[in-house]
């Protein structure tokens, strides 16, 4: 059969939603296109161990081409997408024009910083690759900068890194920045005052993960007060010119460093559809993970916004992307065979989070634990998950040394 008269299937964004959709069309008979402004699949769920110098951006990153370098039916291209048609049926690609049968729209999230101009000016996110590393090497700087500074004052507030956000991104980033201070840059730098470095995480909400059974909300408080960490809950963050946050109860902290993870939204292709939306910009679907109107369109992952059989908002976390790009793959072949749809069922995995080396909380089968045995499932599972053997090889060895040294590899302040 001529390749050209195949079913065209438009996926946009190699996230973990659009991976699992062109994967489970592996052996159709169609052809995909697999567009992504970047040429690679990133690991999100281990960002931050870019940022805390724990890991290289190659280790959680893999080409996309590579990925699928044995899928026959599936083209790739690096690219923007700056408009959909949904009635004609085409996107507007760099300049040209891509038709398709069927569109599955995967774009991700990015970070919401909630209309605070400020924060996104002059704080740090871990939104992709580029500001993992930029967070990184500032991180890294101000060690430096600390290590000659002469005034106490000022060199306790270059010393003071402040997270907002007590979901498990910054639960995980404040746990691993802990550590990374008492065990590795007190070699590094002997001559300084590290009782100095204050690591503090800010919640405008009463509890941490909030997400979380209420024994794992309270386990996660206990494993970062181990590890020296200031949790402030019930704390809301007005302004931060860079040098100083106000705070909404008058108080105020000098800091240089701001890393905001309190929020997610859907990415700018979203703003500009003429679809139907809820908070933060997300896409409202059908139960089919289809949008409404067009039946030959889905919108997964954390661009899309669905109920759950509680009345709750899906999560927008990996897992719920991973399941939503099954379906949707399932859900093509059906409507090529002119079969019936399902309607999309969440199964949720368990609940896991790291607050750095042997402690970690879980929730798996309905049993809550917490500390050692859970921070080892967190690391098989996150090993299974990164894409590329190799890869998996490396973050394992990595972490094993960082394990057994304190000593983590990538302690560099590049160019950006």
């Amino acid at each position: 059969m001529n390749a050209n008269l195949l079913p065209h299937i438009v996926i946009i964004g190699a996230g973990f939603a659009g991976l699992e959709t062109a994967r489970g069309l592996s052996n159709a008979h169609v052809r995909i296109t697999l567009i992504d402004k970047n040429n690679h699949h990133l690991f999100q769920p281990l960002l931050y161990q870019v940022a805390i110098a724990g890991l290289l951006p190659s280790q959680i990153a893999q080409p996309v081409r590579t990925i699928f370098r044995k899928q026959k039916n599936l083209t790739f291209q690096m690219g923007e997408v700056s408009g959909i048609n949904f009635d004609e049926k085409y996107v507007k690609l760099n300049g040209s024009v891509i038709a398709y049968d069927y569109l599955v729209l995967a774009v991700g999230g990015r970070t919401n910083f909630f209309g605070f101009d400020a924060i996104e000016k002059s704080g740090f996110q871990l939104k992709d690759l580029d500001t993992a590393v930029k967070t990184r090497n500032h991180l890294l700087s101000m060690f430096e900068q600390a290590s000659h500074e002469a005034d106490a004052e000022k060199r306790k507030a270059i010393l003071t890194f402040v997270i907002v956000g007590g979901g498990p991104t910054g639960v995980e980033t404040a746990g691993a920045l802990a550590e990374l201070i008492t065990h590795v840059m007190k070699k590094d730098y002997p001559r300084l005052n590290l009782g100095d470095a204050r690591v503090m995480l800010l919640e405008a909400s009463a509890n941490l993960i909030s997400a979380y059974p209420d024994e794992l909300r309270k386990a996660t408080a206990k494993l970062l007060k181990k590890k020296n960490v200031d949790v402030r809950l019930n704390t809301k963050l007005e302004d931060y010119n860079g040098q100083r946050i106000h705070l909404a109860d008058g108080s105020h902290i000098e800091t240089q460093t701001v890393i905001w993870t309190a929020g997610v939204k859907a990415t700018e292709i979203a703003d500009g559809l003429s679809v139907d939306k809820a908070s933060g910009g997300r896409i409202r679907i059908e139960p089919t993970l289809q949008l409404p109107q067009h039946p030959e369109a889905f919108v997964i992952g954390d661009a899309s916004f669905l109920l759950d059989e509680n009345g709750s908002p899906l999560p927008m976390i990996s897992t719920v992307a991973i399941q939503q790009g099954v379906c949707t793959a399932k859900s093509i072949l059906k409507l090529m065979n002119e079969k019936p749809l399902e309607y999309f069922h969440y199964k949720d995995p368990g609940l896991l989070a790291t607050i750095g080396r042997n402690a970690a909380v879980a929730r798996i089968f309905g049993i809550s634990f917490s500390g050692f045995i859970a921070w080892v499932i967190w690391v098989f599972l996150h090993i299974y998950r990164i894409i590329g053997f190799r890869n998996r090889i490396i973050v394992l060895f990595n972490w094993a040394w960082d394990y057994v040294f304190y000593d983590n590899q990538v302690r560099l302040i590049t160019k950006e």
